[in-house]
C-alpha cells in the first residue's frame, strides 16, 4: 500500500505511464554502493557529474540520505545503510507479492461478506485497489482503515468521508461510493 510502498526500495526496473505510453525505467546501478562507483571512477580516471538535485534537501529522500542516516550512523557508531537497504528490498519484494495476491475490483461496490472473509492485510489492499479504480486520490491509511471498518459487524457508522466531497457508504451488504 502507499504506506508500505514508501518503505520499499526503488525497483531496478519499473514502469511509468506517461501520455498513454508505458515507459520502462531501468536503473542498472541501483544496487551498487556509491563508494564502489567512486572507486571505479577513480580507477578508470573518469569524470563524474552529480545531479544538483541530489543536494536539495527539500525532498524527504534527500534529507534522509544526507542528514538523518549520517546522524544515526554517528550516534550509533556503525554503518546502518546495508540494514536499511536490506529492509527496503524485503518490503519491496513483499509489496510486489501482496499486490499480486489481492483481488482487483473495478466494480462500483464491494461485497461486505467477501471483504469480511479476507485477512485484514488483504482487506486493506483490496480497499485501496478499489478506491484507486474509482479514481479516488489522496488515500492514506486512515481513509482505508475507516472504509475497512464499515465491514465490521459492530461498526456504529455506515459512512466515511473522502476527499472532494465524496463518501463511502455501507448498505445492504455492499460498500459503495456516492
Amino acid at each position: 500500500m502507499i504506506w508500505s510502498r514508501r518503505l520499499a526500495a526503488m525497483r531496478d526496473v519499473s514502469t511509468r505511464r506517461v501520455d498513454n505510453v508505458d515507459l520502462a525505467i531501468v536503473r542498472p546501478l541501483l544496487s551498487v554502493w556509491r563508494t564502489e562507483i567512486d572507486d571505479y571512477m577513480r580507477e578508470h580516471r573518469l569524470k563524474f557529474r552529480e545531479d544538483a538535485s541530489n543536494k536539495n534537501l527539500a525532498p524527504m529522500r534527500n534529507r534522509i540520505r544526507n542528514r538523518i542516516i549520517p546522524y544515526l550512523e554517528k550516534i550509533l557508531g556503525r554503518n546502518i545503510r546495508q540494514n536499511i537497504w536490506r529492509t527496503a528490498v524485503i518490503v519491496a519484494e513483499e509489496e510486489k507479492w501482496l499486490e499480486n495476491e489481492v483481488p482487483g475490483s473495478r466494480n462500483l461496490d464491494l461485497s461486505v461478506p467477501k471483504l469480511r472473509a479476507m485477512p485484514t492485510a488483504i482487506q486493506r489492499r483490496a480497499i485501496l485497489k478499489w478506491l484507486r479504480a474509482q479514481n479516488i486520490s489522496e488515500v492514506g491509511f486512515d481513509v482505508v482503515e475507516r472504509v475497512r471498518l464499515l465491514a465490521d459487524r459492530e461498526a456504529a457508522f455506515a459512512k466515511v468521508n473522502l476527499p472532494r466531497d465524496q463518501h463511502v457508504r455501507r448498505r445492504a451488504g455492499k460498500i459503495f461510493i456516492e
